[in-house]
Order: structure tokens, then C-alpha cells, then sequence
């Protein structure tokens, strides 16, 4: 039977802004999102600035205790048939294929084995779940880590693939709002973790990639390396390069309004119709690509906590973006966010009930209700 991969889950990696891991074995957990009975696994490199040695890869079910493994389900990750692999600055590879029963949302723990030190690491800084760290050399199949350090950054790993016919993937771009910013840590909480419920309870066989990175935004990638590259920089890498996508949820663009002021960045100001062209060259390259554009208006974020943030002329931006949005024609179709989780009395500001408490970000309750927002009729 031919092969059919889709991605079952993702974290984009940003700018390196991590610690320099040596001699260290990482244990991750990530949750997939289609059962599946073959996996791959795609361990990256791509932002590194030093080689990437992997002394060995380990994958296993968890075993219920926090950082615990159940040591008989281990399977080595081989490369060409090699247990060991270098990559080098630039470098993105995935694993040899290995075979394993996974039901729907079944969680997976990645042991990786660090021989030398990399240099600052390029993580995903917002992991939203543990990752367990210990400096004792190949550790990889224990059933606990000796003296770990506890992260919740994601490192090395970027992708997981399933081999799963008739079924297609759906990447989900944007900031900290898809990267689920706020959510119960270890809970799969992220409101791309509810539509893949959805999905799944549905009978749809479309695998969900999270490609959310926090503070990220559509022009600008630094100073800030935890925040980049930017959207239009890493389209190709994030979403082109995932297996068999044909639709893509794109929300993003708060940040390009507040950052500017929020983190000193006069030179960096932008207007809305700059934003616009922008999503308008994402959505061009999609489609080009024969994925379907679905756009996500902009949530609220009036009176946020971080200094120098929110302003009133960023939020006539922010409505300009959103006007755009719903009647600019330029998506497949639109998901109005905003509208489901902004307060009735007040439109500028999030229900209470949805907001996380910094007033731009929001609750387990706020991501849920915009999960359920997306109308399942999308993707038939």
C-alpha cells in the first residue's frame, strides 16, 4: 500500500534562545492527534548555530507518573539504519519509520541523548508541558531520570508524522494565542488541541500542527529570538514542509500592533495595511500550494499588562485588520474568534469569563470556546 503522511503534531522552533545542553538526555511528551500504527519523527536543527550530536533517540508510553516511561514500550529511533546522527547548522531530518499502535491523542515520551554541547539552543520556548532534563549521559531508557531539571521549552523536536491512509494534515500558524499561552501546563489545553477533538469525535482524519509561536509576528523577527523568525520567513519551514496539508488556520498580527511599543521597537512600527500585505503574501503562497486559507479575526486585548502594549491607535489597528478579515474576501473562509470570546458590554476587551488575567491572553475556558467556534463544515 503507498505511503500517506500527515503531521500529527508540531512546535515550531525559534530563534535560539535556550541553554547549551551537553552530555544531558531530554524526555518530552507530545500528544498526537490521529491514531496511527507508524510514526516518524522530525528532529531539527534548523536554527542551531553549533552541530546537533544525538547520541540516541528513544521513544516509549508514558507510564503516569510525572517524567516516568514504561520501559518495555521502548522503541530506538534509527536514521537510515544509523542509531546516531550529527546535524549540522541549517539541518532539519526525520526518523526512520517505526511501527507502533497509538490510538487517537495517545501520548508519546521522545528521549533524546545530547553527546556534546550545542552551543544557546534553538527551543520552542512556550512547550506548555514538562520536559525533563539530566546531565548523566545516556539515560535515554530508564523508567525515571536521574536528578532532572524540569523545562518548558521543547528541544530538537519539531514534528511528528503518521503514516495513515485517506487522511490529510491542517497547520495551524499564528502567535501565542494558537501556541496557548496561559493553559494548564501538561493539560492539551491549546485551542488547537480542542478543534482536533473535534475533529476526531467527527470521524475526520486530519491530523492537527500546531505551528503557534509565542510573541511571534507577520514582518518582524527579532530582536527577540524567543519570538522569531517571522511568519513570512518561516511559512516554507512551517507549513510547506508539513506532509499532505491542504488547509491552514493563519491568526496572527496582534503583535506586529503591540510590540513596537511594548518592547521599545519605535523603528519596528507598523499600519495596518502593511499587516494586510503581509497575510496577503502567507495566503498567495498557500494557495499556491493548493492549501485552503481559513483566517481567524483578532481576539481582544484592551488594557493588557505588558507596558506600552495596547494604545488606542493600535486598537483602530487591530478593528482595521478585523474589517479586512471578515469582508476583504482574501480567505477561503473566516473563523471570528473575536466575536466568540469578546464581551458583550464591552467588544474591546475579552469576557471575563475567557480571559487568562493579563487581559490578552486567555483562560482553559477561553481556548475551549475557540476551538468550538471552528465550524467542522470547513474541512468536508
Amino acid at each position: 500500500m503507498a505511503e500517506n503522511w500527515v503531521g500529527v503534531w508540531g512546535a515550531s522552533p525559534a530563534f535560539p534562545n535556550g541553554p547549551s545542553v551537553a552530555n544531558t538526555t531530554i524526555r518530552q511528551y507530545m500528544r498526537t492527534s490521529l491514531a496511527a500504527g507508524r510514526v516518524r519523527f522530525r528532529l531539527t536543527n534548523e536554527l542551531g548555530e553549533s552541530p546537533l550530536a544525538i547520541g540516541a533517540a528513544n521513544i516509549a508510553l508514558p507510564n503516569g507518573q510525572p517524567g516516568g516511561i514504561l520501559p518495555d514500550t521502548v522503541r530506538a529511533l534509527t536514521f537510515a539504519g544509523l542509531r546516531t546522527v550529527v546535524l549540522q547548522p541549517g539541518v532539519a531530518i526525520l526518523s526512520d519509520p517505526v511501527d507502533i499502535e497509538l490510538a487517537a491523542f495517545q501520548t508519546l515520551a521522545l528521549d533524546l541523548f545530547i553527546a556534546r554541547a550545542t552551543g544557546v539552543s534553538a527551543t520552542h520556548p512556550l512547550g506548555q508541558a514538562t520536559a525533563w532534563l539530566a546531565k548523566a549521559g545516556d539515560v535515554t531508557q530508564r523508567e525515571f531520570l536521574p536528578a532532572p531539571e524540569q523545562s518548558t521549552a521543547r528541544f530538537f523536536i519539531s514534528r511528528i508524522e503518521a503514516d495513515i491512509a485517506g487522511a490529510s494534515s491542517l497547520v495551524t500558524l499564528g502567535d501565542s494565542i494558537t501556541d496557548g499561552y496561559g493553559t494548564t501546563q501538561d493539560a492539551d489545553r491549546r485551542w488547537p488541541d480542542v478543534l482536533a477533538e473535534r475533529l476526531v469525535g467527527a470521524g475526520r482524519k486530519i491530523g492537527v500542527v500546531n505551528a503557534g509561536i509565542s510573541g511571534n509576528r507577520v514582518l518582524h523577527g527579532l530582536p527577540a529570538g524567543e519570538y522569531g523568525p517571522a511568519a513570512l520567513a518561516r511559512f516554507d519551514r512551517d507549513v510547506l514542509s508539513v506532509p499532505n496539508v491542504r488547509a491552514m488556520v493563519f491568526l496572527e498580527s496582534i503583535n506586529d500592533i503591540g510590540h513596537s511599543g511594548g518592547s521599545g521597537l519605535s523603528e519596528q512600527e507598523v499600519s495596518a495595511p502593511q499587516i494586510i500585505a503581509g497575510i496577503t503574501q502567507i495566503i498567495i503562497r498557500a494557495k499556491e500550494h493548493g492549501i485552503r486559507v481559513f483566517g481567524g479575526t483578532l481576539t481582544p486585548y484592551r488594557d493588557t499588562m505588558l507596558p506600552g502594549y495596547y494604545n488606542p491607535e493600535g486598537e483602530k489597528k487591530r478593528e482595521e485588520v478585523n474589517r479586512w478579515i471578515r469582508e476583504g474576501g482574501a480567505f477561503d473562509a473566516v473563523i471570528d474568534f473575536d466575536a466568540a470570546v469578546r464581551d458583550a458590554t464591552d467588544p474591546q476587551r475579552l469576557q471575563p469569563e475567557y480571559d487568562h488575567g493579563d487581559h490578552l491572553h486567555l483562560s482553559d475556558a477561553g481556548y475551549r470556546r475557540m476551538g468550538e467556534t471552528v465550524d467542522l463544515g470547513l474541512f468536508e
